[in-house]
C-alpha cells in the first residue's frame, strides 16, 4: 500500500498542478478567446464546406466545375475577376505611386491637402464612385434615363457607360488610397544622406533612383498592388452596378445571383473558389513582402529628406496631381450632391427639388416615395446603419484587445497561440460577399436549441465583428506594444488580478490606439455592401443595401442621395479617427 501511494503521488503532484494552471485567469482568458474564434471564423467556413457536401447537394461541384453551365457559371467569371483585379492593381499602383511621389519628394503648392484627399476615396463606399460614374455616363444601350453626358447631346460609346472598362476605373479610384498610403510611408523612410551619400560617389539621379530609392520601396510597391488585385477581384458592387447590364459576371456577382435566386449550394461552391482565389493571392503578397532583403532606413541619426526639384514641369505635374484627386474625391460628391436635387433624373435643366431629402409622398416623383430624411424606412436603416458600426467596433474591439493580450502577454502554449493568430488574421482573406455566405450557411438554419439568426440583428453584428477581427487585433496589437510590461508586472506584484489589470492599467493606456482601430473598424461597416448585401433583408435594412435597391430599380435621386449620406459618415468618422492619431505625416515635415 505505502509503494502504491508512492507510485500515485507523482501523478497526483501533476493533477494538481495541471488543475491549478487551467483555472489561471490568463488560460481561461485564452480558452475563452479561442471558442469565440472558433464559433466566429472556423464554424461558418466548416459549415459553408459542409453543406455542399451533404447528400444531394454534392453535384454542384460538378455542375460548377465540369458541366455545360461550367464556362457561364465559373470560368467566364473568374477570368473576369482576374482580369478586373489585375487592372485594378497596375493603375492603382501607377495612381497612387504618382501622388506618393509628388507629396513627399516634391514642393509643389498644396501637397498637404493633396495628401489628405488621396486618402478620402478609400473611406468612401465603393458604389459612390460607380454611381458617379453611371450618373455621368450612362447611355441609352438599356433604355431609361441616360446620364449627363447622353442627356447634353455629347454620345458615349457602349464600352465607357457598360463592361469591363468602367468597372476597372471606378476601382481603381477607390483603391488607390491603398497603395497611395503603403508608398507614401516607404518614401518618406528614404534619407537624405542615402542618396547624397550615392552622388557624392558619382552616381546619376537615374542610378539613385533605381538602386536605392526603388529597392526601399519595392515591398510596399507590390503590397499595394497585391492587396489592390485581391480587392479588385472580391470587389461586388461596381461589377454589380455597371457590368451586370449588360451580362458581365464575375465571381462575386454570380454568387450574389446563385444565392439570391435561391441556387445556393452552387452559390455556396462560388463562394468556396472565391475564398481560395482571394486566399491565394494575399499568401502570395505576405511570402513576396516577407521574403524579400530588408532595407533599413531608420536609424539613430535623423536624415534629412531631399525633395526634386521640378523646375518647368512643377506646373504640369502640380495640375495633374490636383486633377486626379479632384477627378476621385471632390467631383464624385459634387456630382451625387448635385444629381440628388434635379427634379427629373439626370436632367439638371428640370430644375432643382429638395423632394427627394425631405418631401412627402408625391405620385409624380420617383412613384410616390418620401425623401429620405422623411422616409421612415430610410431612417430605421440609418439607425441600423450607425448602431450596427456602434455595436461591431466595440464587440471587435473588446475581442480584439482580449485576441492580443493573449497572443502577445500570456506566454501560453504556441501551438495554441499560433491557432488564435491564424483565426483571427483569416476573415482579411476572405471577401465579404463570400464570408456573408458562409454566415448564412452556418447561422440561416436552427441549431440544437438556437433559432435561425438570418434576418436578424444579431447576424449582421456577429458576421461584421468576425469580418473586422483582422483590423482590430492589429490595432490592439499596435497599442499594446506601447505598453512596457513592466507596468503590469508592478501591478501584478502588488495583488493586482488579470482583470483588475486589463480594466485600469491596459484598456486606459491603449485607449486612444483603441479608439483609432474602433473608427475605421465602424467605418467600414458603414460604407461596406459586400458582406451585408446576403445578410440584410427587407425587415432589417442598411443604407448600403437600400443603396443598391434605390439604383436597381432606377431610383436615382434616392439612391445618389442616400450614398451622400453614407460619405458624410464616412468621412467624418475618418477624420475622427486621424484626429485621434494625431501622428506626424511626412509630408507635413519641413523639407
Amino acid at each position: 500500500m505505502t509503494a502504491l501511494a508512492e507510485n500515485t503521488r507523482p501523478w497526483s503532484r501533476r493533477a494538481a498542478r495541471l488543475a491549478g494552471t487551467v483555472r489561471r485567469p490568463v488560460v481561461l482568458l485564452a480558452a475563452g478567446t479561442l471558442l469565440v474564434l472558433l464559433v466566429l471564423v472556423a464554424a461558418p467556413l466548416s459549415g459553408l464546406v459542409a453543406t455542399t457536401l451533404a447528400e444531394g447537394e454534392r453535384t454542384a461541384w460538378g455542375d460548377v466545375f465540369a458541366s455545360r453551365m461550367s464556362e457561364n457559371l465559373l470560368w467566364r467569371p473568374l477570368r473576369n475577376s482576374l482580369l478586373m483585379g489585375a487592372a485594378t492593381a497596375v493603375l492603382s499602383t501607377l495612381l497612387g505611386g504618382f501622388l506618393a511621389w509628388v507629396v513627399v519628394m516634391t514642393r509643389i503648392p498644396g501637397r498637404g491637402a493633396i495628401a489628405v484627399l488621396a486618402t478620402i476615396p478609400f473611406a468612401l463606399p465603393s458604389f459612390a464612385l460607380a454611381l458617379t460614374w453611371d450618373t455621368v455616363f450612362r447611355n441609352d444601350l438599356l433604355g431609361g434615363t441616360t446620364g449627363i453626358l447622353a442627356g447634353l447631346g455629347i454620345p458615349v460609346p457602349d464600352w465607357i457607360a457598360w463592361g469591363p472598362v468602367p468597372v476597372a476605373l471606378t476601382l481603381t479610384a477607390h483603391y488607390f488610397s491603398l497603395s497611395f498610403m503603403l508608398i507614401a510611408a516607404a518614401l518618406a523612410a528614404v534619407g537624405g544622406d542615402l542618396t547624397e551619400a550615392a552622388e557624392m560617389t558619382g552616381a546619376s539621379r537615374f542610378a539613385v533612383a533605381r538602386d536605392i530609392a526603388l529597392p526601399v520601396v519595392a515591398p510596399a510597391v507590390l503590397s499595394g498592388a497585391l492587396l489592390a488585385f485581391a480587392e479588385g477581384v472580391s470587389n461586388f458592387v461596381s461589377p454589380a452596378l455597371l457590368g451586370l447590364p449588360v451580362r458581365f459576371h464575375t465571381l462575386s456577382t454570380r454568387l450574389y445571383g446563385a444565392i439570391s435566386t435561391g441556387d445556393v449550394s452552387r452559390g455556396y461552391v462560388l463562394a468556396i473558389v472565391l475564398i481560395v482565389v482571394s486566399a491565394m493571392i494575399m499568401l502570395v503578397a505576405s511570402r513576396a513582402t516577407g521574403g524579400r532583403r530588408r532595407f533599413e532606413t531608420i536609424t539613430g541619426k535623423g536624415g534629412r529628406r531631399r525633395t526634386v526639384r521640378l523646375g518647368a514641369w512643377a506646373l504640369p505635374v502640380a495640375t495633374l496631381a490636383w486633377g486626379l484627386v479632384l477627378l476621385t474625391t471632390i467631383i464624385p460628391g459634387l456630382v451625387l450632391l448635385a444629381s440628388s436635387l434635379t427634379r427629373r433624373t439626370n436632367d439638371f435643366s428640370s430644375g432643382f427639388t429638395l423632394h427627394f431629402w425631405i418631401g412627402g409622398s408625391d405620385p409624380s416623383l420617383a412613384q410616390g416615395q418620401r425623401g429620405i430624411l422623411s422616409n421612415p424606412q430610410i431612417l430605421q436603416a440609418t439607425w441600423n446603419t450607425v448602431a450596427l458600426g456602434v455595436c461591431v467596433a466595440l464587440g471587435a474591439g473588446l475581442l480584439g484587445l482580449l485576441i492580443s493580450y493573449v497572443i502577445t502577454r500570456s506566454g501560453g502554449p504556441r501551438p495554441v497561440l499560433g491557432a488564435m493568430a491564424l483565426l483571427s488574421y483569416l476573415p482579411f482573406l476572405i471577401p465579404g460577399i463570400a464570408l456573408g455566405a458562409a454566415f448564412i450557411a452556418q447561422f440561416g438554419a436552427p441549431i440544437g436549441p438556437l433559432p435561425s439568426l438570418y434576418g436578424t440583428f444579431a447576424l449582421l453584428v456577429i458576421a461584421g465583428i468576425a469580418a473586422t477581427l483582422p483590423f482590430a487585433v492589429r490595432s490592439s496589437t499596435a497599442a499594446l506594444s506601447q505598453v512596457s510590461r513592466d507596468v503590469e508586472e508592478s501591478a501584478r506584484m502588488a495583488g493586482a488580478g488579470l482583470g483588475l489589470r486589463l480594466r485600469a492599467i491596459i484598456a486606459p493606456l491603449t485607449a486612444r490606439g483603441l479608439l483609432t482601430g474602433g473608427v475605421l473598424v465602424f467605418v467600414q461597416m458603414v460604407r461596406d455592401l459586400s458582406l451585408v448585401v446576403l445578410l440584410a433583408t427587407p425587415a432589417m435594412q442598411v443604407l448600403a443595401v437600400l443603396t443598391y435597391q434605390y439604383s436597381s430599380e432606377n431610383f436615382t435621386q434616392l439612391a445618389n442621395a442616400v450614398t451622400v449620406v453614407i460619405a458624410v459618415i464616412s468621412v467624418g468618422a475618418t477624420l475622427l479617427a486621424r484626429r485621434a492619431e494625431g501622428a506626424a505625416r511626412p509630408w507635413n515635415e519641413s523639407a
